[in-house]
């Protein structure tokens, strides 16, 4: 999509816009898709939404291999994939916990589905940079429609057990308000979510302006951004492997800060780049680290989070992790416009950077409210340095 768009504009800004209208929806319905979540059948929503995105994709294929496809069609259709996700992430998220029947194998489940994703994210964009140049984009936009019955056969072939749902059911405001005082008043998932929003509002546009990066600043092409993505996506998976490989509970908090930092590092270089290979041994270190830290940062609110916050609490996670993009994305495409690209993502990893090093100093405090949870539970009672997650807890014996 980036790649068509910038084809037919030319325009760093224009990118910006239509990251903006793809993920500005999950910001405004994430609450609401959290509310949702909590009260109805989490799986009954992502069998709709997926639904839902496989009618859009094909809607785009058309248009695009018609060739009547405008500008404001990719946005008007991105903004309606930001309606579709607003609602799905949450609880997809949410159903996770119950598709693996409770928090004690719930981190290594969330690391094995990043996994999953990323090892997508590696071969799709390859594949696809290459069949734009050969066949361009209508085509691949029609595979993905296509894909989508692959990924509804399979959620109609999981048996999910029925889970109660609260049969007293306040007022949705009320609900949210209840929602939002909880994570806001808990420090730990406080913090966890600034951060978050801090690396997707500063840190993520950099995607943004990757068509920038492949046509202006290496001369490539199309398959020059599949590389690129493919790049980020191979590091991406690297990390998410190595989460769901952990076998200790010992320093996830030092974890996040150090991936937040890496990731923040490798844009810093990556900014200044000309060298294809450079740029592509450079993207994948920047995707492990964010990887890591958004994998990480799931896995921390996934395990201390209370039960019937659960979907409300994801969609908090959803606001900053996909609701913090579109304004990074908007800011990043008028920033390129006027300092360049690699100035923008130059910018936007120091200041991941700096956002990792305000997080490292609350550390301390937040395992103090931590460790009193996983003391409750009775998972570990082996708790050291670091945020103490589930990332590879195992039941008392």
């Amino acid at each position: 999509m980036n790649w068509l768009v910038y084809r037919l504009t030319g325009s760093p800004a224009a990118l910006g816009l239509v990251a903006f209208a793809g993920y500005f929806p999950a910001f405004v319905l994430g609450p609401f898709a959290g509310v949702l979540a909590d009260r109805r059948s989490r799986y009954r929503v992502v069998l709709a939404t997926q639904m839902s995105a496989a009618t859009l994709a094909a809607a785009l294929a058309a248009l695009v291999l018609t060739g009547v496809v405008e500008v404001w069609h990719v946005v008007v259709l991105a903004a309606l994939v930001g309606v579709v996700n607003g609602f799905d992430v949450p609880a997809r998220q949410a159903l996770l916990v119950e598709l693996v029947g409770g928090t004690g194998d719930l981190p290594n489940a969330i690391a094995l589905n990043s996994s999953m994703f990323n090892a997508a994210r590696l071969v799709g964009p390859a594949i696809a940079g290459i069949l734009i140049g050969l066949v361009g984009e209508g085509l691949v936009f029609l595979i993905d429609a296509a894909s989508y019955l692959a990924v509804i056969g399979g959620l109609l072939a999981i048996h999910v057990p029925a889970t109660p749902r609260p049969r007293d059911r306040p007022p949705v405001l009320r609900t949210l308000r209840d929602g939002f005082g909880y994570a806001y008043g808990f420090p730990p998932i406080r913090a966890i979510l600034a951060l978050l929003a801090l690396v997707s509002l500063l840190g993520m546009p950099y995607a943004v302006l990757l068509p920038v990066f492949a046509s202006d600043v290496l001369g490539g092409g199309a398959h020059t951004l599949g590389f690129l993505t493919a790049a980020a996506g191979l590091g991406a998976l690297t990390a998410a492997v190595w989460l769901a490989s952990r076998t200790t509970v010992r320093g996830l908090g030092r974890v996040i800060v150090a991936a937040a930092t890496l990731f923040g590092f490798g844009l810093v270089v990556f900014s200044r780049s000309r060298v294809e290979w450079l740029s592509l041994v450079l993207l994948v270190i920047a995707g492990f680290g964010v990887m890591a830290t958004t994998a990480s940062i799931n896995t921390v609110l996934q395990t201390i989070v209370e039960e019937d916050k659960r979907g409300r609490v994801m969609s908090f996670y959803t606001m900053a992790f996909m609701g913090m993009t579109p304004f990074g994305g908007l800011l990043a495409g008028i920033l390129a416009d006027w300092i360049g690209a690699p100035n923008t993502v130059l910018l936007g990893g120091l200041a991941v950077m700096l956002a990792a090093a305000w997080f490292a100093r609350r550390l301390p405090v937040l395992r103090a409210h931590i460790l009193p949870i996983y003391e409750r539970l009775g998972i570990v009672s082996e708790v050291a340095t670091g945020i103490q997650t589930a990332t590879e807890l195992r039941p008392r014996s």
